[in-house]
C-alpha cells in the first residue's frame, strides 16, 4: 500500500495562467492576463479548509502559476494559510514583479520556500528559452537577494534537448552560488512545450545517472516527472558501473573537472512521490488532476471534495497500486518507480500506460 494512501505530501495549486513571461516549454501556456473561471479568494479559503480535511500532518501547498504574484491577493492567501498551520511553498516567474518588496514579503510570512527557475548558465540561452531579454540577471539577482534575507530558495531546470549538456555547468553555477535544494523536470510535451525537443529514454538514463553523481556533494536534488532515477539509484547502489553510455561519461567527466570528486552519499533516495500518489494539483479553474503536466480530469473542487477525490478516485487508486499496463506494469522497479503517468498519458492518452522515457518502457 502506498504510504500516500490517505494524504498527499504536496499540493499544487495554479493560482493562475496569468503571466509576464512566455517560455517556450510553459506547461499552461500561461498568457499577460487571468483567464475567465479562476477559483477566487472565497473560493481559495474554501480550499484552505478543504486541505485541513485532510488532518495533520497537513500536505504542503505549492503556489504556482503562471505567476502567483499576478494575483492580487497571494500575499493574504499565503498568510491564510500559514496561520492554519499549513506549509506554504511559492513558485513565483522571475519579472519585475518578484522585486526586493516581494521576497521581503514572502520572508516575513514564513514560506517554506520559493523556486525559480535556471534552464542555463548563458544569459542569451536563458532569455531565448523565457522569451524576455534580462531574466537571467534578475534570476541570478533573486537568487543572490533570497540567500542575503535567508528565504529558503530551490532551483528548478527544465531539461530538453537544447540545454542537456549544460547539466554540470549548471549544477556547478547553483552549487558556488549557495544553493541547497536543485528540482529537475525532465521535458514533458504539453502546452507550448509541444514544439520542444525532449530528451530521449537513453539520454535520460545518462542524465539520470549524471544526476545520481550529482546528488553526492551535499545538495539537495529533485526529479520531476522522471521517477525512474529512483531504479537507477537503486542499480548504481548494486553495481556503481552499471551505466556505459558515452553521454553519461561525458557529462560526469565534466562534474569532475569542474566539482571534483566527492565521498558524499547520494541524496536520492528508493522512494518519493508520483502523480496521483503523494501528490494532486488543483488548475486555475478548480480541476483536480493527477499532477500539473498531467492534463487527465477527475473532478473540480467548486464541485466535489478534494479530500474524497484524491482517496477515492479509481485512476489515483490505480497509480498508488501501481496497475499499470505494458512494460511499466510488468516493471520489477514498478513499486519504487512507476513511470511518468503525465509521459505515459502524452504518449498513449491513458495515465496508467507506459513510460517511454524510460529505457525499460521505450518498446512498449
Amino acid at each position: 500500500m502506498s504510504q500516500f494512501e490517505e494524504r498527499p505530501l504536496l499540493v499544487f495549486w495554479e493560482m493562475t495562467r496569468a503571466c509576464n513571461l512566455s517560455c517556450l516549454h510553459c506547461r499552461a501556456s500561461a498568457i499577460n492576463k487571468p483567464l475567465p473561471g479562476e477559483l477566487t479568494e472565497e473560493d481559495a479559503l474554501a480550499l484552505i479548509d478543504e486541505i485541513k480535511k485532510f488532518g495533520k500532518p497537513y500536505p504542503t501547498v505549492v503556489l504556482t502559476g503562471g505567476d502567483p504574484i499576478m494575483r492580487q491577493d497571494l500575499f493574504y492567501i499565503v498568510k491564510e494559510m500559514i496561520e492554519s498551520s499549513i506549509h506554504v511553498a511559492v513558485s513565483p516567474a522571475v519579472t519585475e514583479l518578484l522585486d526586493a518588496n516581494a521576497l521581503a514579503n514572502f520572508k516575513r510570512l514564513g514560506v517554506a520556500s520559493i523556486s525559480v527557475s535556471l534552464d542555463s548558465i548563458y544569459s542569451a540561452m536563458h532569455d531565448k528559452i523565457r522569451s524576455i531579454p534580462g531574466t537571467f540577471d534578475k534570476t541570478v539577482q533573486v537568487i543572490k537577494r533570497a540567500l542575503e534575507i535567508q528565504l529558503p530558495i530551490q532551483v528548478n531546470t527544465t531539461i530538453m534537448k537544447e540545454n542537456m549538456m549544460e547539466m554540470p555547468l549548471i549544477f556547478e553555477f547553483l552549487r558556488r552560488h549557495g544553493i541547497k535544494v536543485w528540482e529537475l523536470f525532465f521535458l514533458i510535451n504539453v502546452g507550448r512545450g509541444i514544439n520542444v525537443q525532449p530528451t530521449s529514454s537513453i539520454e535520460n538514463e545518462s542524465i539520470c545517472n549524471f544526476l545520481y553523481d550529482a546528488s553526492k556533494y551535499g545538495m539537495v536534488l529533485r526529479c520531476v516527472e522522471a521517477p525512474f532515477i529512483r531504479r537507477v539509484a537503486e542499480l548504481r547502489s548494486r553495481d556503481d558501473r552499471y551505466w556505459p553510455d558515452p553521454l553519461y561519461h561525458r557529462l560526469r567527466d565534466t562534474l569532475l573537472t569542474n566539482s571534483g570528486e566527492s565521498d558524499k552519499v547520494s541524496s536520492f533516495g528508493r522512494s518519493g512521490t508520483l502523480d496521483g500518489d503523494g501528490t494532486i494539483f488543483i488548475a486555475y479553474n478548480g480541476d483536480i488532476q493527477p499532477g500539473g503536466l498531467l492534463p487527465y480530469r477527475i473532478g473540480n473542487v467548486r464541485d466535489d471534495s478534494l479530500v474524497d477525490t484524491y482517496r477515492s478516485d479509481r485512476t489515483l487508486k490505480s497509480i498508488r497500486r501501481r496497475e499499470f499496463k505494458g512494460a511499466c506494469g510488468l516493471c520489477f522497479f514498478r513499486q519504487i518507480c512507476g513511470g511518468s503517468r503525465a509521459r505515459s498519458y502524452v504518449h498513449f492518452k491513458d495515465p496508467l500506460s507506459s513510460d517511454r522515457g524510460c529505457i525499460f518502457a521505450f518498446n512498449s
